[in-house]
């Protein structure tokens, strides 16, 4: 096809020219549609293969409600806009192919049109059934597919107005047309409990029930911890441990262990050996990397491997006998790990212990607690110690600690939210997590100059436009990040940032805008180290009930530590860990945008019952349409510029801020404003407020 002499051709027409035989045509098939996939050849109008003009670029279309979209590009930081007229009707999520053309639009990003759809990204739709006698529509709850999906007569499966159902696409529309579908699933009415968290599983694909095979090998490996297990192990039963979790946790893989001698810290981290019971390439392996990880939704958990092994012979359940891979670090008074051994063992935790115990304590020095918990209190003191040493050392190396406060929905048995509170980090929230961190970054070190495959997690460095777009903002506020010659920023630099912001109005807003800036944390078989942990070496190898790439890497260091890792060993792991690391990253941008989305309706039907009611709140986001006020406990909502008594109101995009064209009233960043709950979107989740 390179070739000056090449006329686009028809499949067949190639086939004979390429002499390929009949039972070889699948072949021939799957070569020029993988082609087609990555760029290399397009299919013309009428159906004949050729080289990709070198202008055409292939990327991935990013739908909107309205229209209009983004193609994001493949190793490219900026998307290009596509006005509604040059989408060629793509849906969201379609691989497409574009050509750059000329900003008519006087937008700042770059504009392109699409000239094929490749192929499409979404095959069924999830929302909402309005019916029209003879007819119907499903309105997506996708908000980013910009058409609502005709459902003709006799497709309806029964489902009437209100039913929240499943869609399958049969036809994707043309031009004055709409998509078409046949409706697959009734998930039940809008109203009904559970059926909005319900549609999300849907929406997003999420696996539920785990197929009976993988149940029926999961009863059978999860057998009682025999003497014959712990041979070949180092026996710690002995050694005092506790776990520290929620309240409502029920997946316990980590436990801790202290002893202080000659003023060393002989830390011991203690994780679910997870692997002893999920063998590679069984049912549950293979279940495990389909799903990689553990969903964590408003009002259930989907979890990665059944409950018979991550809440049972899995989880370190007090006073039972466990098999657990150990990290035993000792570390000097100043931080530093200056010894440290991986080693598989069995293990009892003494006492199952949650956050609440542990910070009354260390901190509140509770009595009533402090007798319940007597003969572990000076290890707790004593870890408490350790955990500040560490916090002290990872900061004093630019560490940074974007301390959001997270979402706590208190829901009712029918899933309905009666309050929704900031879920506030204390001494024992931050000294698990110390714990789990100085393990994570020892282990991934150990085995970055064992120069074996691995699977480690990475933070690049943030993009230097964007942090330049940060820069020229924070001015404006009166804070300043110093940038290398290279336009590069240390993460101390960050860090500096948020603690000279730490405490003023514009505190959330700013570290909210600098956290965007920064470049998402991913999965890597190369260690190009943690930007915002500042460190050289990060792994996850604290959570294999509920994250893969932790049940990976448990497998890697067992066969390292039993010396089974050959050139075999080494060729298989580098074969599977690149498609292991993608695969799991891309999971866990699933589950988190599930996550968020499950937070989202919950906070709109709570919202729903406090219509009319009034708020303090912190202007969190201002925009050309109006502005957006977070409440304290989390919520947020948009306040339109209609909204807005008293003068005509100007958006100020460089001091980000609304301006009273006559009283010269100003609504700014960071500013505390009350508001009145006027209005709730149940579909969308879009809290309107009005300002007081």
């Amino acid at each position: 096809m390179k070739s000056e002499f090449y006329v686009p051709m028809k499949e067949k027409e190639l086939a004979v020219m390429l002499q390929v035989k009949p039972e070889d045509r699948p072949a021939l098939k799957e070569a020029l549609n993988s082609l087609l996939a990555e760029g290399s050849i397009t299919l013309t109008k009428r159906g004949r293969y050729q080289k990709m003009d070198h202008t055409a670029i292939v990327g991935t279309f990013l739908g909107t409600r309205k229209g209009y979209g983004f193609v994001q590009v493949d190793g490219e930081a900026e998307d290009y806009f596509v006005p509604a007229e040059d989408t060629l009707k793509a849906f969201h999520l379609d691989r497409v192919e574009i050509v750059k053309t000329a900003d008519a639009h006087g937008g700042r990003h770059r504009s392109a049109r699409i000239v094929r759809i490749i192929e499409h990204g979404v095959t069924s739709v999830v929302g909402t059934y309005q019916s029209l006698g003879h007819y119907g529509f499903v309105v997506p709850d996708m908000q980013k597919l910009g058409q609502d999906l005709f459902i003709p007569k006799g497709s309806e499966m029964g489902a009437v107005d209100g039913h929240k159902v499943v869609a399958e696409i049969t036809d994707y529309g043309k031009e004055g047309r709409n998509p078409e579908g046949r409706i697959v699933e009734i998930l039940g009415h809008i109203n009904d409990p559970g059926v909005d968290v319900l549609s999300v599983v849907r929406a997003y694909s999420l696996p539920e029930a785990f197929e009976e095979n993988v149940l029926r090998q999961a009863e059978r490996v999860a057998k009682p911890v025999s003497e014959a297990d712990c041979q070949g192990r180092a026996d710690l039963r002995n050694l005092q441990m506790v776990t520290i979790d929620g309240e409502d946790a029920k997946e316990l893989d980590d436990a801790v262990s202290l002893t202080v001698e000659d003023g060393l810290y002989h830390l011991g981290v203690h994780i679910a050996d997870v692997t002893n019971y999920v063998q590679e390439n069984s049912a549950l392996d293979r279940e495990a990397l389909k799903r990689g990880t553990s969903v964590y939704l408003a009002d259930r958990v989907i979890p990665m491997l059944p409950h018979t092994l991550s809440n049972g012979i899995c989880s370190l359940n007090e006073g039972e006998d466990r098999l657990a891979l150990s990290c035993m670090m000792t570390i000097d008074g100043k931080g530093n790990v200056i010894d440290h051994t991986l080693t598989e063992s069995v293990i009892c935790v003494d006492r199952r212990m949650t956050y609440t115990s542990v910070e009354k304590i260390l901190t509140c020095t509770d009595e009533a607690e402090i007798d319940q918990y007597r003969t572990l209190v000076p290890m707790l003191e004593e870890m408490n110690q350790l955990a500040k040493i560490l916090r002290a050392k990872r900061r004093r190396r630019g560490s940074i600690d974007f301390d959001f406060p997270e979402t706590k929905l208190i829901l009712d048995e029918k899933g309905c939210p009666v309050d929704i509170l900031p879920y506030e980090r204390n001494d024992a929230t931050k000294l698990i997590e110390d714990f789990m961190l100085i393990a994570n970054e020892t282990v991934a070190e150990h085995f970055y100059w064992q120069e074996l495959p691995f699977v480690y997690r990475i933070h690049e460095h943030p993009d230097q436009e964007k942090i330049q777009n940060l820069v020229t903002f924070i001015r404006n506020y009166g804070f300043h990040i110093r940038v290398g010659v290279r336009e590069e920023v240390h993460p101390k630099e960050i860090q500096k940032l948020l603690d000279s912001i730490s405490g003023t109005p514009e505190e959330a807003m700013l570290s909210r805008l600098t956290l965007r800036s920064m470049k998402r944390a991913r999965y890597s078989t190369v260690s190009s180290g943690h930007f915002g942990l500042a460190c050289n070496y990060y792994c996850h190898f604290t959570s294999p009930i509920r994250r893969y790439p932790d049940l990976q890497i448990h497998r890697i260091i067992k066969e390292q530590l039993r010396g089974r890792m050959n050139d075999t060993r080494i060729y298989h792991y580098k074969s599977i860990l690149d498609g292991v690391a993608d695969q799991s990253s891309t999971l866990e941008r699933r589950a988190e945008e599930a996550e968020r989305e499950t937070i989202k309706l919950k906070k709109a039907q709570y919202m729903e019952k406090h219509l009319k009611e009034t708020f303090e709140g912190v202007i969190s986001g201002t925009a050309a349409w109006g502005m957006y006020v977070e409440l304290p406990n989390t919520v947020e909502g948009m306040v339109h510029i209609s909204k807005i008594p008293g003068d005509y109101y100007i958006y100020d995009e460089n001091a980000c801020e609304l301006r009273g064209d006559v009283t010269g009233r100003t609504f700014r960043l960071g500013q505390k404003v009350t508001v009145k709950a006027e209005s709730v979107d149940l579909l969308s989740g879009n809290i309107d407020f009005g300002i007081i």
